[in-house]
């Protein structure tokens, strides 16, 4: 008796190829010369298939990154934001990994290349914003949360602020090249940012 095929694994594996293959085309050719077309033969679907689940080259692409970034987590590359008490330590480990993340090629171009889609794609934006860059700045703002309840950082301190005080730099560095992506440099922020913020000045 033949074995009827599992339909759903089936679609679990095209969809798995074709989220590997956008990652995989997009650092080899970069965004603007990904096509539906090319994601679909590297992948071994027709195109058809694609657009059954995604409207756009894009779309495809913010999945396949938040597969990507599921993945490091899965793998322990993502353990949680820290709570040591030691705010600083804390913070410097955390840029330390991102440091490590925007540097290696395998997150890089999917990185870039969503950004520079969502800046001029408001609805694709408004996607990675919600379901990629809000999760994580929620956890940067409960960890200093944690810190102002304990007395660590002044009452008044504005946590999305510090948030961004502490990754606007880092994503202006690595967005435009200007200058190398170092933990040195993440550790910097992190000690000016407290700083300014900090009940008692970080040495």
């Amino acid at each position: 008796m033949t074995k009827t095929p599992d339909a759903a694994r089936r679609s679990d594996r095209s969809r798995r190829a074709i989220l590997d293959a956008a990652l995989a085309l997009v650092g080899e050719v970069g965004y603007n010369k990904l096509t539906i077309e090319a994601i679909a033969a590297r992948a071994g679907v027709g195109k058809q298939t694609i657009y059954r689940w995604w409207p756009s080259k894009a779309a495809v692409l913010l999945d396949a990154s938040l597969a990507l970034a599921g993945e490091a987590e899965t793998e322990g590359q993502w353990t949680g934001f820290p709570d040591t008490g030691d705010l600083a330590a804390d913070l410097k480990h955390v840029l330390r990994a991102t440091v490590d993340e925007l540097c290696d090629e395998k997150y890089e171009a999917p990185a870039r290349a969503l950004t520079a889609a969502g800046a001029t794609d408001p609805e694709l934006g408004a996607r990675f914003n919600e379901r990629l860059l809000e999760p994580q700045l929620a956890l940067y703002e409960a960890r200093l949360r944690t810190a102002r309840q304990a007395g660590q950082l002044a009452p008044d301190t504005d946590l999305r602020l510090t948030v961004e005080m502490l990754l606007g730099p880092l994503t202006y560095r690595w967005l435009l090249r200007t200058q190398p992506l170092t933990h040195a440099f993440a550790d910097a922020l992190v000690d000016r940012v407290l700083g300014g913020v900090a009940k008692v000045t970080v040495p």
